[in-house]
């Protein structure tokens, strides 16, 4: 079963950092590329960043230059290091592979910035 779990979400001061793991399980990690995708309270869900099988990044403009993503292949986790933080990065983030022309989710973990 293709399960993927993420944990490290939290409340956070604006301007703090939090990092973000997702823990991938019934595929081959290293062979599929990963998004990270948010939904902030009472909205749709907002693509963040996506890491290709090789390690190519992109992400949204709004978090550019603050959020990193990464993968260990070996452990079989995606990483979202995420910096800076701004009340509006307050959402629940998700990790999502595409299986098969499946999208595969996560529980989704809550951030939350606010002083």
């Amino acid at each position: 079963e293709v399960m993927l779990v993420e944990s490290g979400g939290g409340l956070v001061q604006p301007g703090g950092s939090l990092r973000l793991s997702c823990a991938a399980s019934g595929f081959t990690f290293s062979s599929y590329a990963m998004s990270w995708v948010r939904q902030a309270p009472g909205k749709g869900l907002d693509w963040v960043s996506g890491i290709n099988s090789g390690g190519g990044s992109t992400y949204t403009d709004s978090v550019k230059g603050r959020f990193t993503i990464s993968r260990d292949n070996a452990k079989n986790t995606l990483y979202l290091q995420m910096n800076s933080l701004k009340p509006e990065d307050t959402a629940v983030y998700y990790c999502n592979v595409i299986y098969w022309d499946r999208g595969i989710w996560g529980q989704g973990t809550q951030v939350t910035v606010s002083s």
